[in-house]
């Protein structure tokens, strides 16, 4: 009797203070619940906004770098005329601006992983695994808010690349469907950094794999150069890089030519996400 009354007292408190079962608030669903992750991704940027510099500084500092100081060898090679110059610089922006395009977007994609692996090594997923939501919703979330990030880049290339002289043949839609596919892309991509942040242990350590693999993806492609000018070796390689693949097809986009790789960088995008998203949530539910 002295047990069971101070029991059914603290149950009676404790419903006294929650709502009846028909007033209470619907579980998050998928989409909701993966939406408010990514607004917590995103006010994560408000309030470390120096998380903007490598977005802002380092596209502006690349596309410029590569029009002014090696514009004028390259463009003499992309036009073919061999004279450099300044209509060697102009034809080489005209090629260049879609290829910096995607790689400073691609490059982009890694601080996905940095970022996450941050927030698992504080813990703070830890207490997001215990919440009645669904699983993926976190990762989904943190992909979806770094989508601002990779906007907040193209636009700034894209500004840049107007002001040196790049002007699309395709026009508005053109740019904005070549966005869109990059952006695409982009969230596929970042599976695979999302990955790497729950095998490794530090963010240092998945700073130096995702660079040891972003390098020759976005070297041995067709960012910088067309394959035709490099060794008959390295062509076929080149040409079935991911990133060649997708920057032929921005490519194609924005200048309003041949669209046949469109398929292609559907198909990439598939294999990213049916090999790496189920891998990430195996190591995500087995992470402690």
């Amino acid at each position: 009797m002295s047990t069971e009354t101070p029991a059914r007292s603290e149950s009676q408190a404790i419903h006294s203070v929650l709502l009846p079962r028909d007033q209470r608030p619907a579980p998050a669903n998928p989409v909701s619940s993966s939406l408010a992750f990514g607004w917590r991704a995103m006010l994560k940027i408000k309030h470390i906004p120096m998380q903007l510099f490598d977005v802002t500084v380092f596209p502006l500092m690349m596309t410029v770098m590569f029009t002014f100081i090696f514009g004028g060898a390259m463009g003499a090679v992309v036009s073919g005329t061999g004279e450099t110059g300044g209509a060697a610089i102009s034809e080489y922006v005209q090629f260049f601006i879609p290829g910096i395009f995607v790689q400073t977007l691609i490059m982009v994609t890694m601080y996905t992983g940095i970022t996450l692996n941050k927030d698992v090594s504080k813990g703070i997923f830890d207490r997001f695994r215990s919440l009645p939501i669904w699983r993926p919703s976190q990762l989904v979330g943190a992909l979806l808010g770094d989508q601002v990030r990779y906007m907040l880049a193209g636009i700034i290339i894209l500004g840049v690349g107007f002001a040196v002289g790049f002007r699309p043949e395709n026009g508005i839609t053109g740019v904005i469907g070549a966005f869109a596919l990059l952006l695409v892309f982009c969230f596929c991509l970042s599976w695979v950094w999302t990955t790497v942040a729950l095998l490794l242990p530090n963010e240092e350590a998945v700073m130096g794999v995702s660079m040891t693999i972003m390098m020759p993806l976005t070297f041995a492609s067709n960012i910088f150069v067309p394959t035709e000018t490099m060794p008959d070796w390295l062509q076929p390689v080149v040409d079935a890089n991911p990133v060649s693949i997708v920057v032929a097809s921005i490519r194609d986009l924005m200048l309003g030519t041949d669209q046949g790789s469109l398929g292609l960088v559907a198909l990439c995008c598939v294999v990213l996400v049916a090999v790496f998203s189920p891998l990430c949530m195996v190591l995500y539910n087995r992470k402690s």
